[in-house]
């Protein structure tokens, strides 16, 4: 995929892995094999979208992006076990902006934080800032999720969760993320205002299995589904029936979320209403 070409001409070839629009639509920024973030904008002069490119220190293909909510501010997750906060402001585009707890000097490409690596850690699959732009969340393929709030400390909080690795996350109130993954099954952490990052539950509730022979046409959605002809045996006890590889908020937003979507492998997309989830989970409350 090609979105957009070079400020020197030249268009990348290599595929783009993740892509996420501006809020306000005025720019779009794509994470790509290339190693490198393409920061597109319209320009008008030439009636054409161009790009600006961050390519240092990032060593290895970004998975996930999210904008800051001043839209200058990106942070990125790349498969050099790497979470990293940059500087996207294009000064004939952008208002200076003020100063964040990110930092205050912002020249375009600056990196802002750099967490995660030195031997340590996974493929960064998800990234999500928290509504007021203090708070970040990342999920790796080491089956952890960390949240850092440099209000707090610039130290990230860090869980290795005994789950199989997450492949999404997102931030549903200011305190509380729900990430998804290999477990087909959404759950949801807390982070309080202490830094402290903690599980709270899963938000799947698991079906009773009952006995039956499988029809011809379960067997086939097997098949598209689970790439397997199994029968029942093989279903699993949770909506989703394969990997969840995005979670997205579906009424609300970042800091007051009132219902949430997965969609995954299987085919299936899932709306989650946390009014229902706190009448059915005991001791569920989502702050």
């Amino acid at each position: 995929m090609t979105c957009a070409v070079s400020a020197h001409g030249h268009a990348h070839h290599l595929p783009c892995v993740r892509m996420r629009f501006l809020y306000v639509f005025s720019r779009s920024k794509i994470g790509s094999g290339a190693r490198l973030i393409s920061v597109c904008y319209f320009e008008s002069e030439n009636d054409w979208w161009v790009s600006k490119h961050i390519k240092k220190p990032i060593r290895s293909t970004v998975l996930s992006l999210d904008w800051h909510p001043n839209n200058v501010l990106l942070a990125a997750g790349s498969c050099d076990f790497k979470c990293r906060v940059f500087s996207a402001y294009i000064k004939e585009v952008d208002e200076k902006p003020a100063p964040t707890p990110w930092g205050s000097k912002m020249p375009f490409g600056q990196v802002m934080s750099e967490f995660g690596g030195a031997g340590s850690g996974g493929w960064v699959h998800s990234v999500c800032f928290s509504a007021s732009g203090n708070r970040l969340a990342w999920v790796s393929h080491d089956s952890t999720v960390t949240v850092v709030d440099p209000t707090i400390s610039s130290t990230p909080s860090q869980l290795k969760t005994e789950y199989l690795a997450l492949l999404s996350v997102t931030f549903v109130s200011e305190n509380n993320i729900v990430a998804a993954g290999h477990d087909c099954c959404p759950m949801l952490f807390s982070f309080d205002d202490g830094g402290n990052l903690t599980f709270i539950s899963k938000l799947d509730i698991p079906k009773q299995s009952i006995q039956r022979n499988i029809s011809a046409m379960e067997r086939f959605r097997n098949m598209d589904k689970r790439a397997t002809t199994e029968d029942r045996n093989s279903t699993l006890e949770t909506l989703h029936q394969n990997s969840i590889t995005q979670v997205s908020i579906y009424e609300g937003d970042k800091r007051d979320c009132r219902k949430f979507c997965t969609t995954g492998i299987d085919g299936a997309m899932t709306i989650w209403d946390f009014k229902t989830l706190e009448s059915s989970i005991q001791g569920l409350r989502i702050m």
